[in-house]
């Protein structure tokens, strides 16, 4: 059966939208009015490598069985889709015309799978043992979450890296990193259902390309466990906040690998945590793994380039994970002195914007 999957953000949206409209469904995306427009009339591309091939393969939208569809705030009722996802950057859902869109995605109780970085409130809440009141300082506006019952919401770990090429127009999307997404069961059987039917379809997509069908990357994985979607953390807080510095900012590569026993410290401790706050080993992801795949990350994380751009707020899962290791009693010293220099360079920004 064709699923109506609206997916708030058609950036990185559209990433999982290609992986989606082989299955023949429709995909509404919420975005800006310009890309909006040029998505309407042209589709998207998303060009993805592939192991063993030397150019990339360029998937179109316009050619796959399902169909794409864009628009802002308001081109939409929530209550009218199979499923919803989450693919914008966490302050931006403070936005005015966004946060009564994500209030209205609450209450219309449509299963919703966030594509974050930034662990929405409500699914943190659904981690046994942690007091969400005391995580709060963490969100740019924790109130956007109220309305959310937590068991309607998941969590996708957002693996897979792409940029849009400065070069290009906004409606292309390169994919420098083709992980899988990694998303927790809905407690609702008949949603979880779908999730598992969406991840089947997209593991059997076979691209036409001149010299026959091939298997293409970035599939979806759908887990039992809450937690395996927070493996993600351990590679934020060892490598993405890490690129941030003092006068700038460095590529993944070099904050993963200048000092590798530092990174493998920070990581390691995160895991610990992880663990400790109910996951299995066996859901996280080993530091070595992770160190490999951080030599191709040459390029500063999104966080450090929105810092060196000046915007007044970034996503702060390095604060989230430093209030939750405080509830358990845990702390590291360069994860403190991260969140010290994270918040540091916030409120200059913020003071710079307001001259």
């Amino acid at each position: 059966m064709a699923l109506k999957i609206m997916i708030m953000g058609a950036s990185y949206g559209s990433l999982l939208a290609s992986k989606i409209l082989f299955g023949g469904h429709s995909v509404h995306l919420i975005c800006l009015p310009a890309e909006a427009d040029l998505i309407n009339a042209e589709g998207f591309r998303v060009r993805m490598p592939i192991r063993g091939r030397k150019e990339p393969v360029e998937i179109d939208s316009r050619k796959l069985p399902g169909k794409v569809t864009a628009g802002g705030t308001t081109s939409a009722n929530p209550a009218d889709y199979d499923l919803i996802g989450l693919a914008m950057q966490e302050p931006q859902y403070r936005s005015p015309g966004v946060r009564e869109l994500l209030d209205a995605v609450a209450k219309s109780r449509v299963p919703c799978m966030s594509i974050m970085n930034m662990p929405p409130l409500p699914y943190v809440k659904r981690i046994p043992g942690l007091d969400g009141r005391l995580l709060e300082p963490a969100y740019t506006d924790p109130r956007v979450w109220d309305s959310f019952d937590p068991e309607t919401l998941t969590l996708c770990s957002p693996d897979p890296q792409a940029i849009r090429p400065p070069d290009e127009k906004v409606n292309v999307l390169q994919v420098t990193l083709p992980t899988n997404f990694k998303v927790a069961r809905l407690k609702d059987e008949k949603a979880t259902a779908m999730l598992r039917a969406l991840e089947k379809e997209i593991d059997s997509v076979r691209f036409e390309v001149a010299d026959g069908r091939i298997e293409l990357p970035v599939k979806l994985r759908v887990y039992d466990s809450i937690f395996v979607p927070l493996a993600k953390w351990a590679m934020l807080l060892a490598g993405n906040y890490r690129c941030i510095t003092a006068d700038g900012m460095r590529t993944a590569q070099e904050a993963v690998h200048s000092d590798i026993a530092t990174s493998r410290s920070v990581y390691n401790f995160v895991v610990d945590l992880c663990v400790k706050l109910g996951a299995s080993p066996g859901d996280l992801v080993p530091f070595e793994k992770y160190a490999e795949a951080a030599q191709s990350l040459v390029r500063p994380a999104s966080a450090a380039r929105a810092l060196n751009n000046g915007l007044p707020y970034i996503e702060r899962a390095d604060k989230l994970v430093q209030l939750i290791a405080r509830q358990k009693g845990m702390s590291h010293p360069v994860i403190d002195a991260g969140v010290a220099l994270v918040d540091a360079r916030l409120e200059a920004n913020r003071k710079k914007a307001a001259a």
